[in-house]
């Protein structure tokens, strides 16, 4: 781990985790020039970062990963730092904005997002200092790819015992909308679907389950379904089921 001098006493602590080497340098020695801020750096890897906080615990932590880090590396590493100091805001820095990335990072504990291309070292250096304050930095392409996520229909996977899914993918949204309270009614209009076409999924549904009533499906699903955090923790997207 390497620490930078020449700042304030009420400077922010900024950790600095990079997988290459000269570019956690270079990085370095630009915010070392703003007093604002007092510099440590490390290795990319969980343990690495663990070591680097219990040694000089950051206001900050920024993660920079190399271009052939693939997504699920990533979020894993991400999330374990999370789980570990939740209260240490997190800033990922990026090649590009992909939306996959984008909403695993901050499903996985980011606050900032910021692309190194794009941008210049004043921007980052406002990006960590609106962070470090408890703000969040994201900009109209990361908040729409959040809004599109919140706005997609939940899906709730059924599994017996072998681990085998039981539904077809509309089915589980179909499962996940009853759980939530909808009527077929409700149902109907947010997949886009006639109230019959509802009907005929729920019969569907009650037969591959063995189940009679609305109540009964709830609770089946409650103590059977599968909440897919594994997925995304993964870097997978999720898309809508065709019917």
């Amino acid at each position: 781990m390497t620490s930078s001098s020449g700042a304030t006493a009420d400077a922010i602590a900024v950790l600095i985790a990079d997988s290459n080497r000269m570019q956690a340098q270079l990085l370095s020695s630009a915010l070392r020039r703003h007093s604002e801020f007092h510099i440590t750096a490390c290795q990319i890897d969980t343990i690495s970062i663990l070591q680097a906080v219990a040694s000089q615990p950051p206001r900050i932590a920024v993660l920079s990963f190399n271009s052939s880090a693939n997504i699920p590396e990533i979020v894993v590493t991400l999330r374990r730092f999370h789980f570990s100091h939740p209260e240490i805001p997190k800033v990922l820095l990026v090649d590009s904005y992909d939306r996959e990335l984008v909403v695993s990072a901050y499903r996985s504990g980011a606050r900032g997002i910021f692309s190194i291309t794009d941008n210049n070292l004043r921007l980052l250096c406002k990006c960590l200092l609106r962070v470090a304050a408890g703000h969040i930095w994201a900009n109209i392409e990361q908040l729409n790819y959040v809004m599109e996520l919140i706005s997609e229909v939940p899906s709730l996977r059924v599994l017996n015992s072998h681990g085998r899914r039981l539904l077809t993918p509309r089915e589980e949204q179909v499962v996940a909308l009853v759980a939530e309270g909808l009527g077929n009614r409700q149902i109907a209009n947010e997949l886009n679907l006639s109230q019959h076409t509802i009907k005929k999924y729920l019969f569907r549904i009650f037969e591959k389950l063995g189940v009679s009533t609305r109540v009964e499906l709830v609770l089946y699903a409650v103590n059977n379904g599968d909440s897919r955090q594994d997925e995304w923790m993964g870097g997978a997207r999720r898309t809508l089921p065709s019917a």
